[in-house]
C-alpha cells in the first residue's frame, strides 16, 4: 500500500510530525508565551525549540557532577586543599554508654 508519507519519502521529502499538549498549565503557557516574545516567534516554534535542545542533547554520557562542572565552568573555581588522612577526629560516641 503506498501512503502519502511513503511517496513523499521516496521523493526525498522529509515530514514533520504534529503533537497536541493538553492540560498545559496556564503559568507555562504565560512563560511560554514570553519566551516566544523575547525570541521573536511564534509559541509553536519556541516550543520546538525547547523540546529539541532538550531531547537532542545527550548529556547521558556524564554524571551530574560533570554536567554541574560544566553549568559553572566559566565562572571559574577555587582549590580545595587535600586533607590529610592521619588527621582526623574521633567520631561521637552517641550511646554514651547505654547500649
Amino acid at each position: 500500500m503506498i501512503t502519502m508519507k511513503s511517496l513523499f519519502s521516496i521523493a526525498g521529502v522529509n515530514t514533520m510530525a504534529s503533537i497536541t499538549i493538553r492540560n498545559l498549565d496556564d503559568d507555562v503557557k504565560a512563560r511560554l508565551r514570553l519566551a516566544a516574545a523575547r525570541h521573536a516567534c511564534s509559541m509553536e516554534e519556541e516550543a520546538r525549540r525547547i523540546l529539541k535542545s532538550a531531547l537532542l542533547t545527550d548529556d547521558s554520557e556524564y554524571g551530574l557532577g560533570t554536567r554541574i562542572h560544566k553549568l559553572f565552568a566559566d565562572l571559574g573555581g577555587i582549590e580545595i586543599p587535600e586533607r590529610d588522612p592521619s588527621d582526623h577526629r574521633a567520631l561521637p560516641d552517641i550511646f554514651d554508654g547505654e547500649e
